[in-house]
């Protein structure tokens, strides 16, 4: 016996070597709640904690699945030191010492984790994942499994609702550091915006830790912090082929900014500028001439930020540089950025400058789904959202309802009732596939019983709702995905899906948002996706259903 524990130790160990440890130093067997030991102490106390259970955790409608792989990360490394031990006993004395000594030896080499892929879109009632293992175990990960993924899986829809509603063209910037819920809820924020759809963020720590691109210009204060031109120390500026050196690039900056005012094409539009938002702009290019992009709203846009900075990239222009664009942080973001739009085309007319018409442009302040649809039915000439507050606090949706539910205890299928019919849980262990139609659209997802035949392309199967008997239908699947991958095998042969990397994960989603029909995932009244179960187990759920529920008397 002693041997068969050393050798799931070592195995254990190996085991968390190859998947790394979790993202979050916190993420330790302790991060559970109190309730989970007490249920645990109470297996062990009744004989039952090496019982084999299975459970399954969800529920949401159009949610992209993430979190699975800092869930493989944590059982990997499930263990409790001493100290932990030495805390448990101070809060449950009342616990014999040899449970104590059981939670030494305790680790997940006997688990076995089967789930959806990550980053996969998925539905209420298809199980995300199964956990199968020793009851007491698997207890004891319930808390810290729907904690990884709640929240996961949340930002990762948020970011996948914005991705859809500003459209594949556009460029998304996550911006939410500064508001998220923590140091710890910014770096998933971060993780999981990538997951979803962004392209980049401003959090340079997820720029290191997961790779993630990162963005960012100045803010107002740099704009703010200037008073004149006359500050700027190091006035020379060497052109990007590096043949000569222009030794005063401020005085070219303000022969331009003369040009653009004096242009016949503008009309005289523009007046005298802020002189302290030039310096700043040029200081800037002097600084960044390879990636200038500018804030402009600090003082006025259109009188002041956009020929300020027009004058800096023209004369960057001249010496072989390409400036980026602009960002706007308030006002009429529609109206400015067709206006900003008018301005940069008029220029690259008037004075030959390829692709100046073209720059970007990026809006930002407080935006959210519903400001950026609104600005696509105005019309507007943004290339690039940065979104911070709404996306990374999930502002619309504070949690997500995820569950993790006993569905099957030493091979013996369990049920939960409730008078809500939406609460009731889908009983044993069960496989899951998704059956896709001609036009390559998900038709239906459909749960069996796990000793039930898979559904075949071409075959016909009746699909029914788990609960109402009349909803019913037959499908001839083109396709049929089996949903529920095995990630952790624990000490079974069964083979292991490997870990994908974060950018084949966010490939995924945007693979998985494509496949969807447009009326699944559409902002206002989606079409509801069907979640169905077989004949078999429609059967069985009923069946179980009249045997739990006990049977009232009228007298």
């Amino acid at each position: 016996m002693a041997g068969a524990n050393g050798s799931a130790a070592a195995e254990a160990e190996a085991a968390a070597r190859r998947v790394g440890a979790p993202t979050n130093p916190m993420a330790t067997a302790l991060l559970t709640d109190q309730y989970q030991f007490s249920m645990a102490y109470a297996y062990w106390k009744a004989g039952k904690h090496a019982d084999r259970a299975v459970k399954n955790p969800f529920g949401g409608e159009f949610t992209v699945f993430a979190g699975l792989e800092e869930c493989i990360k944590f059982i990997a490394n499930f263990k409790f030191t001493e100290d932990d031990i030495l805390f448990l006993q101070s809060v449950m004395p009342m616990c014999e010492d040899a449970f104590f000594d059981y939670l030494r030896k305790t680790n997940c080499s006997d688990v076995e984790v089967y789930s959806i892929p990550e980053g996969s879109v998925v539905f209420p009632k298809v199980p995300l994942m199964r956990v199968e293992g020793p009851v007491a175990v698997v207890q004891l990960l319930e808390t810290p499994f729907v904690n990884l993924i709640n929240y996961a899986s949340l930002v990762t829809t948020n970011a996948a609702r914005h991705r859809h509603v500003a459209g594949k063209s556009k460029v998304l910037l996550e911006f939410g550091l500064r508001r998220a819920q923590g140091p710890d809820g910014a770096i998933s924020a971060s993780k999981y915006c990538f997951m979803g759809g962004f392209d980049a963020t401003s959090n340079v720590l997820a720029g290191n830790l997961f790779g993630i691109p990162l963005r960012g210009t100045h803010s107002h204060a740099y704009v703010s912090s200037y008073m004149s031109l006359d500050e700027i120390p190091d006035k020379s500026l060497k052109s990007k082929d590096g043949s000569r050196v222009c030794k005063d690039f401020v005085s070219l900056v303000k022969e331009w900014l003369q040009k653009i005012q004096l242009a016949d094409s503008l009309c005289g539009v523009f007046g005298e500028t802020n002189q302290s938002e030039l310096a700043a702009f040029a200081s800037y290019a002097l600084a960044f001439p390879t990636n200038f992009l500018a804030l402009v709203d600090t003082y006025d846009v259109m009188r002041s930020g956009i020929p300020n900075f027009c004058a800096v990239a023209l004369a960057l222009h001249d010496l072989g540089y390409k400036a980026s664009g602009i960002r706007l942080d308030s006002g009429d973001l529609a109206y400015l950025s067709i206006e900003a739009r008018k301005v940069f085309r008029t220029l690259e007319m008037e004075f030959n400058v390829p692709a100046f018409g073209k720059m970007i442009i990026t809006a930002s302040n407080d935006l959210n789904e519903e400001t950026i649809d609104a600005l696509n039915k105005q019309g507007h000439e943004v290339d690039s959202f940065g979104i911070g507050t709404y996306l990374v606090t999930c502002y619309s949706q504070a949690a997500l309802g995820c569950v993790f539910k006993l569905v099957e205890i030493n091979s013996r299928p369990r049920i939960k009732l409730s008078e809500d019919v939406a609460k009731v849980s889908i009983p044993c262990k069960k496989r899951c596939f998704r059956l896709y139609g001609k036009e390559g659209y998900p038709l239906v997802d459909i749960m069996m019983r796990e000793s039930e035949p898979s559904p075949k392309a071409g075959e016909r199967i009746l699909c029914r709702h788990p609960f109402l008997e009349s909803k019913r239908a037959y499908v001839v699947p083109q396709h049929v995905e089996e949903l529920l991958q095995c990630y952790w095998p624990g000490t079974s042969n069964k083979p292991r899906v490997e870990l994908p990397s974060l950018e084949e994960i966010r490939g995924r989603c945007m693979q998985q948002l494509e496949k969807l029909r447009p009326d699944h995932i559409r902002r206002l009244n989606p079409t509801p996706y069907k979640v169905s179960v077989s004949t078999k187990l429609y059967e069985f759920i009923h069946s179980l259903w009249l045997n739990e529920a006990p049977v009232g008397e009228l007298q």
